[in-house]
């Protein structure tokens, strides 16, 4: 076979065979790009820096005795490997992302010039107080804006996302029914619940029993109202909840749960689909934390940041965390502080962290709040709960909606594998979706619904950009259903092909050794 001067052999083809392979890897511009430390150097420097001066060392023996092995790299080869690992990532900022809020919606950048305004961005919790004035005010507007739109007594602002929500909804109530005696050790979770919430009431030292749901995927009443009695210290309820579906039973719920001596605690996860529509408290719930950076806009992919405010009814209200912030009447704030919280919250279970929260999460909440209004709030929701629905009922007849013959779902269209062909699951028709350029829906959860596959629009997607995924996800379906054997390899035009995510998880490489001396023992 003829070579030319590159060495090029004309059956050279890339990894996939449907491309002739390229000297560097990249395939026009998806360009391929390895480690920092493979690009780099750990003997130079991108930068020229004198000699340091011999001087006495203060650290104790504790100086670094080999180098650090970290590759120095000049400033445009900095740039340019972030840049193309950027290039290799899904975004908001590139189309539907049908995690949703879950993980990432639209965040208006009018949200993130406030939160960097030099008075909210550069605050530091220890300023004297009189310092930061329009920072707790601004803080108190948010919580007043949360207890008007859930119709509640209190509010706590310190939570830092939404399990440690859970965890202060749960330590008010203990401290509540500890104030009255009552030794309760169960808390009642149902099954259309949020993982965190069985997980937060163990970490609590409570007991926790599941409750069943019914075949339309909620709580099952009768079930509940059976299990109520003396030992049972709350109930711990999603609304609207896992399957994408409102509990219609609530107030009965919080009824039963009260006659029987328990409060009610509700994951508010999901409040961004009723903010506007419906008030838990009038619901009859006790406590219920809020994602700011969900509801809110905020956004929180990457496992951070959030922040979790609760809150609170009128018998649970003297229990919040310290400090929470109080307005004087004369437009002046202070942070009550155990030292200053008196008689009128001594009942208070204590502190939840050091500070006050998320400053730059409450600055863009506010300016979510105040952008939209009351009534632009209500259409969020409104139209986060269209788009699910326009997803639901656009895909009948390709994918198994489990629970669509309960009536209208929420902000989530919750589908199954049922009608795949052997061998075919969720997860290829995950990785078939990559290939038409979208992030993988919800996988697998909740776990009461076979091969699940839950999808969030939100409220910001176009009816154009809902019929181009809804497009690719029949298409993907339809092939999975039919059974083609290259869904088997999706995705094909990625980065990476499938890879084994159960061995990465296991047995994950955190640490980067240079292969060359490995490669030269072996010569």
């Amino acid at each position: 076979m003829s070579v030319n001067a590159s060495g090029w052999k004309p059956e050279m083809h890339d990894a996939e065979g449907d491309a002739p392979a390229t000297f560097t890897g990249n395939r026009a511009l998806m360009l391929e790009e390895g480690l920092i430390f493979e690009i780099g150097d750990a003997t130079r420097t991108g930068v020229d820096l004198p000699q340091p001066p011999k001087v006495a060392s203060r650290l104790g023996g504790l100086e670094r005795n080999r180098p650090i092995g970290l590759p120095g790299l000049a400033e445009p080869e900095v740039v340019r490997h972030y840049t193309r690992l950027s290039r290799q990532n899904y975004a908001i900022d590139l189309g539907l992302f049908p995690l949703g809020s879950c993980t990432m919606k639209h965040n208006p950048r009018l949200n993130e010039k406030m939160a960097r305004l030099p008075g909210f961005a550069d605050i530091h919790p220890l300023q004297p107080i009189e310092t930061v004035q329009g920072g707790l005010g601004l803080i108190h507007l948010v919580g007043e804006w949360l207890t008007t739109l859930t119709g509640m007594a209190a509010v706590a602002m310190s939570p830092k996302a939404g399990a440690h929500g859970e965890l202060c909804g749960l330590l008010a109530i203990r401290a509540a029914l500890e104030a009255r005696g009552d030794a309760r050790r169960v808390v009642l979770v149902p099954e259309s619940a949020h993982g965190t919430n069985p997980a937060t009431a163990a970490f609590c030292g409570y007991a926790v029993e599941n409750i069943p749901a019914t075949s339309e995927g909620r709580v099952d009443l009768a079930a509940l109202k059976s299990r109520l009695g003396p030992d049972v210290a709350a109930v711990m309820i999603t609304n609207p909840n896992t399957c994408g579906l409102f509990e219609r039973d609530m107030a009965a719920i919080s009824e039963a749960v009260h006659a029987a001596g328990g409060l009610v605690y509700c994951d508010g996860a999901n409040f961004n689909a009723i903010v506007g529509r419906v008030r838990p408290g009038d619901l009859g719930i006790d406590a219920m934390h809020i994602n700011l950076h969900k509801t809110f806009s905020t956004p929180h992919g990457g496992g951070g940041p959030g922040s979790g405010p609760v809150v609170l009814s009128e018998a649970l209200a003297p229990f919040a965390p310290l400090p929470f912030i109080e307005a004087d009447g004369d437009g002046h704030f202070r942070l009550v502080e155990e030292e200053t919280a008196g008689e009128h919250h001594g009942s208070s279970f204590g502190r939840m962290v050091a500070f006050h929260g998320q400053m730059g999460m409450f600055v863009r909440a506010a300016a979510y709040m105040l952008s939209h209004g009351a009534d632009g709030l209500r259409q969020v929701a409104e139209d986060a709960v269209l788009n699910a629905n326009y997803i639901l009922r656009s895909l009948e007849g390709v994918l198994d909606a489990p629970f669509a013959a309960s009536g209208p779902c929420m902000h989530e269209a919750l589908f199954s594998d049922e009608g795949f062909a052997t061998g075919f699951s969720t997860l290829d028709v995950a990785k078939g979706l990559i290939d038409e350029g979208f992030h993988p829906m919800t996988m697998y959860f909740p776990l009461v619904v076979h091969g699940a596959m839950l999808v969030e629009p939100t409220e910001t997607e176009s009816k154009a950009a809902l019929d181009q995924f809804i497009g690719a996800l029949r298409h993907v379906a339809e092939r999975a259903k039919a059974g083609d054997p290259l869904l088997k390899q999706a995705p094909l035009m990625a980065p990476r092909r499938r890879l084994d995510e159960t061995g990465a998880a296991r047995k994950p490489v955190l640490v980067w050794r240079d292969p060359a001396p490995t490669a030269q023992a072996a010569e």
